[in-house]
């Protein structure tokens, strides 16, 4: 069994992953995790994990470790109806990155601007057993956590 460490991509308020206002997350459709409700303001989300950058969109970005998890980012809900707008991209889809390197700048108050909910889900792809990610005590306690912080932990 491999243990990954997921760290937060962005600081904020930890949120249980049931509790994101969205079914296709709070159901684990798409995996499990956590969830953070971000600071109002321009913010840097950074990658989880280390390894490779499978999928980048404006809103959203997937990175695959080298033992094969992949870590989901997803900034905001429904965001990708803002077509790019209110994210900066820094890296490139295909590139190898490191656990706490800025991928994308994230304009928190103009996702609000347009009415959409900010909250970051971070999920492991296609995890179907809620039991292989153990939840970090500030995401248990909906604490404040810092950017780079333990999320979780996922077992393969």
């Amino acid at each position: 069994m491999t243990q990954t460490s997921v760290l937060a991509p962005v600081g904020g308020r930890a949120v249980l992953l049931e509790d994101v206002p969205d079914p296709v997350f709070s159901q684990g459709m798409v995996g499990y995790g956590a969830a953070i409700d971000p600071p109002r303001g321009v913010i840097e989300a950074l990658a989880p994990v280390s390894g490779k950058l499978l999928k980048l969109m404006p809103h959203a970005y997937i990175v695959l470790t080298p033992d094969g998890v992949g870590v989901l980012v997803h900034l905001g809900l429904d965001t990708v109806a803002l077509n790019g707008e209110g994210f900066t991209a820094h890296v490139s889809q295909g590139d190898d990155v490191r656990a706490g390197q800025v991928i994308i700048t994230y304009d928190v108050p103009s996702v609000e601007a347009k009415g959409l909910n900010p909250i970051v889900p971070v999920v492991v792809m296609d995890e179907r057993v809620p039991e292989n990610v153990i939840l970090s005590d500030g995401v248990t306690s909906s604490a404040d956590i810092a950017s780079g912080a333990s999320l979780f932990t996922a077992n393969k």
